[in-house]
């Protein structure tokens, strides 16, 4: 009797462990020393393939995040109130906190329970345990509402409090469905995902904002709505597995994980935006709102490796072999740190051009130019903590990575206090280059095997350095038109540079 033919679910199935075998299992290790040095290239090469090409679609969707906050802003604050924009600020602030506890790391504890298991079945058991946490964390926020919404300075803002809220547990669901959606690498869902629960809201809520009324609770509503269809369309994608629920041994496994992680999370809330309470403190809200503009033009690649990290980690939990995973950190680690090189020296070229874009000159923009620098920097710590911490999670170190990350805040305060005093906002963003180094050498420390953790090789050091000597010397050179064109033709000159990097990359070659 002939088979009938197989589903499309289950050949869709038998593709992903195709690939997951083409891109994640190493080639069997030979005898000779020369031989596994070869297996061991092949397998990065192999590696290096899958994350600076298709991995690298994965964070072009996530980045478009990125776009419409930027974009955004500008046209919030010219349909509300200064002080409706204001208080929306804090509140989105707040459901971002509220998301992390929410997730409480289940998100990355799918990932590697997916590429532990090879197939989705204890992982989409994680999924529903996922969606019941967030019901609950959200439950808890809006019944406490009266007691903590006044001490967090929403008075009278309550009904923008219960909106904020309601946002939350939409949110981490799709958080969470958007991880085991990279995981089985199903781009086209979730690039549909991800942009309606990211562009959709905005799009949803100056909608609102045109045609019901324009305040803050108003535009809130959109990013519920959009989040809510969002979660509909993950949920129908991933297939959440209810049996989960009632498996205790895989739901504490994956807390014991994601608990660390999320109070870990929480602390990142803290080092990035710690030196803006400080500031406000020491130098006022006029000095706050000056940072917050270079911020945002330095933090830019940042958050951009921001992303890379939450596309790469499937890729790096499916590879088994530890030395097979260093070798690929270390590679990534390095190859980043070249594509980087072009990147800051562009950022810092481009900033006294397109700061007086973002900001009126009340802001003395001239003079943020340094600040833009100095925050850009920040990137080459974060790619270096971005390697290890991948490392860190796939061991599922979470504990660590928690710890970490609030001596990393902590660091970030007392730098601040400190820096801030003397240099200004420059010592602001001094302080988060600090932090960074802080963060990035502790967790190499706490690698299992950080005798055999690699620093990147001379080359890489060298190019480094390089760009930021340039860049640092174009912050000193006058900001008029004629220098100002030879800053765009610099910058135009850097995207060649970039191209020909993510090339090489591609090919498995830092």
């Amino acid at each position: 009797m002939t088979s009938p033919p197989p589903t499309r679910r289950a050949a869709r199935a038998a593709r992903e462990r195709a690939e997951a075998v083409a891109a994640a299992t190493p080639v069997p290790a030979a005898t000779s020393g020369s031989s596994a040095t070869d297996t061991g290239s092949v397998t990065v090469r192999r590696g290096a393939g899958v994350l600076f090409g298709r991995g690298l679609l994965y964070v072009v969707v996530w980045s478009m995040q990125l776009v419409v906050s930027s974009l955004i802003s500008p046209v919030l604050a010219h349909l509300m109130p200064p002080a409706e924009f204001g208080v929306l600020a804090s509140a989105i602030a707040l459901y971002q906190a509220l998301v992390v506890l929410a997730v409480a790391g289940i998100d990355q504890a799918a990932v590697l329970q997916r590429a532990e298991d090879g197939d989705d079945r204890r992982a989409r058991g994680l999924l529903a345990v996922g969606m019941v946490t967030a019901v609950a964390v959200t439950v808890a926020a809006l019944t406490t509402i009266p007691l903590w919404g006044d001490a967090a300075g929403f008075v009278g803002e309550h009904p923008l409090l219960l909106v904020a809220v309601l946002w939350t547990g939409p949110a981490a669901i799709v958080q969470i469905s958007l991880a085991l959606l990279v995981a089985q690498d199903r781009i086209r869902v979730f690039a549909v995902t991800s942009l309606l629960s990211s562009i959709g809201g905005s799009i949803i809520g100056l909608g609102l904002l045109a045609f019901v009324h324009a305040d803050a609770t108003t535009y809130a509503w959109g990013g519920v709505v959009a989040q809510a269809v969002a979660m509909g369309i993950g949920i129908a994608a991933t297939r959440p597995r209810l049996a989960g629920l009632a498996d205790r041994r895989t739901t504490a496994r994956a807390f014991r994980l994601g608990v660390p992680v999320a109070l870990g999370n929480l602390s990142y809330f803290v080092l990035n935006a710690g030196d803006r309470l400080v500031v406000q403190r020491l130098l006022g809200p006029d000095e706050v709102a000056r940072y917050q503009i270079a911020y945002v033009v330095g933090s830019a690649v940042i958050l951009l490796l921001t992303f890379t990290n939450q596309a790469w980690a499937p890729h790096f939990a499916a590879l088994r072999d530890a030395v097979d995973r260093r070798r690929l950190a270390m590679h990534s680690r390095d190859a980043l740190y070249m594509l980087l090189a072009p990147v800051l020296l562009a950022v810092t070229l481009v900033s006294p051009v397109a700061l007086p874009v973002l900001a009126p000159a009340s802001y003395r923009v001239h003079e943020l130019t340094v600040v833009v620098f100095i925050v850009a920097i920040t990137a080459f710590p974060v790619i270096a903590s971005g390697a290890t911490g991948r490392l860190l999670l796939v061991e599922r170190r979470g504990v660590a990575v928690g710890v970490i990350a609030a001596v990393a805040g902590a660091v970030n305060i007392g730098a601040n206090l400190v820096l801030v005093p003397f240099l200004g906002i420059a010592g602001a963003a001094v302080a988060t280059v600090v932090a960074y180094v802080v963060l990035a050498a502790l967790q190499q420390a706490a690698l299992p095997d950080r005798r055999e953790w690699l620093g990147p090789r001379l080359r890489v050091v060298l190019t480094a350095l390089a760009a930021i000597a340039v860049a640092a010397v174009s912050v000193a050179v006058p900001q008029d038109l004629v220098w100002n064109c030879v800053r765009v033709a610099g910058v135009l000159a850097c995207l060649p540079w970039f191209l020909r990097r993510l090339r090489l990359a591609r090919g498995g070659v830092s």
